[in-house]
């Protein structure tokens, strides 16, 4: 797929771009060359290879996923500018 200007100013104008007409012939020839490295890559036999998720291979730390309630009910309230009874307190909204 080959990029000409007519493209590269409709790309710009929906993008709400402002391109000067001398820096669209430069921007055709950068897509250009983006898009043929990209066709390279689709080249590559890619079949059998795992998918990577990192550059090193780390095992999963496990721990028990055990529900609690922080045990921090002061530490939280401590930010609140009212509070009541362990509870935020807010400005009523409804009538």
């Amino acid at each position: 797929m080959a990029v000409d200007v007519a493209t590269v100013r409709k790309v710009a104008h929906l993008a709400r771009i402002k391109t000067p007409e001398e820096r669209l012939e430069p921007l055709v020839q950068e897509l250009n060359g983006i898009l043929a490295w990209i066709e390279q890559l689709n080249e590559v036999d890619v079949l059998g290879v795992e998918p990577m998720t990192s550059n090193v291979a780390q095992p999963l730390r496990m721990r028990d996923d055990v529900v609690t309630d922080g045990d921090k009910i002061a530490d939280v309230l401590s930010n609140a500018p009212k509070s009541a009874d362990g509870f935020f307190v807010v400005p009523k909204v409804v009538e």
